[in-house]
């Protein structure tokens, strides 16, 4: 049963002096899809793990921002590397190419600083301009608060001297004796009829 597992030599004799022992744990493969579950696990039904929804926002948030990080360090040491290989390999052309950065670079951000300067000024302007119009909006409102306030003083005194104008009809005790002579002597007859017009159309007469 050994001959298979134990080498031999031209003539037939043993290669090794002994048979080392077969050690090597025996081990079971993995079942195949048409195999039938363990009768433990048969009416299991997997469930994924409840996942919270803010806690998912937080952890994609900093996913995606460390992503942007390494790309961004990515790109910078690939720059980096690229313009150290070019320094080597040219020499006097990437001294040249560099100082034309530079220069580049510095006459970028000198027009950079005037044309802040020159936004920054216009803002200034601007915001002078919307305070003057902000303060002219002021001044109108208040004016016409003060006009507004004005009329309704002239109202009230109007309203003010009108009672005491009707005042002076009012009945009193001073006056009482005197309105009802007044009224005994001028009786009115309130039972009437009007028409469509207002106009009066008939009255009955006084008992």
């Amino acid at each position: 049963m050994l001959r298979g597992l134990v080498p031999f030599s031209g003539r037939g004799g043993l290669l090794g002096r002994s048979l080392a022992p077969l050690l090597a744990a025996p081990s079971r493969g993995r079942k195949t899809r048409h195999d039938p579950p363990a009768k433990s696990k048969a009416g299991r039904i997997k469930v994924p793990p409840p996942v919270d929804p803010a806690e998912l926002l937080v952890v994609l948030g900093r996913y995606e921002r460390y992503r942007r990080v390494m790309t961004a360090l990515r790109g910078e040491f690939k720059e980096e590397v690229l313009r150290k290989h070019y320094a080597e390999k040219y020499g006097e052309v990437w001294k040249q190419r560099e100082e034309a950065a530079n220069k580049e670079h510095q006459e970028l951000m000198a027009w950079n600083d005037a044309e802040n300067r020159r936004l920054r000024e216009r803002r200034e302007e601007r915001l002078r301009k919307e305070e003057a119009a902000d303060q002219e909006r002021r001044r109108q409102g208040a004016q016409n608060r003060a006009t507004y306030m004005e009329e309704i003083l002239k109202e009230k005194e109007k309203e003010v001297l009108q009672l005491q104008e009707e005042a002076k009809n009012f009945i009193t005790p001073e006056n009482i004796d005197e309105r009802i002579e007044e009224c005994l002597d001028n009786p009115r007859n309130y039972n009437f009829a009007i028409d469509k017009e207002g106009r009066i159309a008939k009255r009955s007469l006084l008992p």
